[in-house]
């Protein structure tokens, strides 16, 4: 388990950084007038590039982890990640934490310790192609909606949180997808599994709605319920429907450990909210 929920944590400390990098060049972006030239719009979007670079490494570290990890630690882990952007956001832009704020970052430290004494370590129970295929129709239909605009004729506030709990909702259902993916030994193969394409289709579009939610609100707030959904909703499926399970009569440990490690991350969600100059 060691080398499992050290992979995790890896993953939480790319997707911090990450969140820093593309708040400040989406930031940086929206800030340039609309008649700017594309050199004036590199070093915006070299931010955002180098951030999803960050975001790919730390699912490759999370989806290791979810090999044998249940979703409830995994996705509290990545979750986790607000607590190293507030680490980061202290080191590199002079952001000084208030006493709440250190308070939320040893909540996030004993949460997941409690989460990791009460996980029960095991790959997850075999659910068949159809949850791959439920998967992808469910990416099908978020694209559909994204494809329409809707949210783009609503005021700023209200598209803005809609995007952030379709993009917790879709690193979720990545985070689902790569429990149950079957991995083959010629990874060629993985090309001919609907739950790949179902993960890189949620991947996808989770990180589209990131990026507009962003855009359109505040990081606190778009952070907050991105974190939330994406740790709850994945969770649930977890235990409900693949097997994930704690460890015997430690059941309300791993209940305190969630709420704890959910309520600081949100807590710490305004150091999520760098400052683009």
């Amino acid at each position: 388990m060691t080398l499992s929920l050290l992979g995790a944590l890896a993953a939480a400390i790319a997707y911090g950084a990450a969140t820093i990098l593309q708040a400040i060049g989406v930031r940086r972006l929206s800030a340039l007038p609309s008649d700017q030239g594309w050199r004036a719009r590199v070093p915006g979007a070299s931010m955002y590039f180098w951030g999803l670079l960050l975001d790919g490494l730390g699912f490759v570290f999370s989806a290791a982890a979810l090999r044998t990890l249940p979703l409830f630690l995994v996705e509290s882990a990545v979750a986790s990640s607000v607590a190293f952007t507030a680490v980061l956001a202290v080191l590199f832009l002079g952001v000084r934490l208030r006493g709440r704020e250190i308070g939320a970052l040893v909540g996030v430290v004993l949460g997941l310790a409690l989460l990791a004494v009460s996980a029960h370590e095991g790959p997850a129970k075999h659910v068949g192609h159809l949850a791959g295929w439920l998967l992808l129709a469910a990416a099908a239909v978020v694209a559909a909606v994204i494809a329409t605009g809707w949210w783009a004729v609503r005021d700023a506030g209200s598209s803005a949180l809609t995007l952030a709990a379709a993009a917790g909702a879709g690193f979720g259902m990545v985070g689902v997808a790569a429990r149950i993916l079957f991995i083959p030994h010629d990874w060629w193969r993985l090309l001919g599994e609907v739950t790949f394409w179902a993960l890189v289709a949620h991947g996808v579009l989770a990180t589209v709605c990131y990026g507009l939610a962003l855009d359109r609100g505040r990081t606190t707030t778009v952070a907050a319920v991105t974190f939330a959904v994406e740790t709850v909703l994945p969770a649930a499926i977890g235990l409900a429907f693949l097997g994930d399970d704690v460890r015997r009569h430690l059941a309300i440990v791993a209940v305190l450990g969630f709420a704890v490690t959910l309520g600081s991350c949100v807590a710490l969600a305004s150091r999520a909210e760098p400052d683009p100059g």
